[in-house]
């Protein structure tokens, strides 16, 4: 993770377009600013970016669905829960499902898991659009490359 430039998904696991599934990975860091005011003395992951982290990763499940064309926003949090504490340093995984894509929007099913337990899980719902510019289509490009998103993964879907 990497919070100061809100990048929250370290690497793919794996992904299933068929399936409509996604699995992704993220080792929350030892030190952060945001640990400083969150909380001193007791610093936690804040619940915004446990949400992030579950928007993104079904970002990337709705990326490959729709074959790499449209760029997904989200618009709604659906009945987040907040389960347990989320320390620095901690071993984060993600796993969304696409339950409805149409018409512009799209909704999934999102947990994350932190030492074998669900810490929090949230319905999402998302609009996309067509990629506004070429500097984000780069930009995505590029993070996809990164975090290992398989492009061969949207040619079988």
């Amino acid at each position: 993770m990497r919070l100061e430039y809100f990048q929250l998904i370290d690497r793919i696991a794996e992904i299933d377009v068929g399936a409509r599934t996604v699995t992704v990975e993220a080792d929350v860091p030892s030190e952060s600013t945001i640990f400083e005011g969150h909380f001193p003395g007791y610093p936690l992951m804040p619940g915004v970016l446990l949400i992030e982290a579950m928007a993104q990763t079904s970002g990337w499940l709705l990326i490959a669905a729709l074959n790499f064309e449209r760029m997904p926003f989200l618009a709604a949090v659906k009945e987040a829960k907040m389960r347990r504490f989320i320390s620095p340093g901690e071993k984060l995984t993600v796993k969304a499902r696409l339950l409805h894509e149409g018409s512009g929007y799209a909704m999934t099913d999102v947990a994350i898991e932190a030492g074998g337990k669900t810490t929090c899980n949230a319905t999402l719902t998302f609009s996309h659009v067509p990629f506004p510019n070429a500097e984000l289509r780069s930009h995505m490009e590029a993070m996809a490359q990164k975090i290992g998103f398989p492009l061969e993964a949207i040619r079988h879907g």
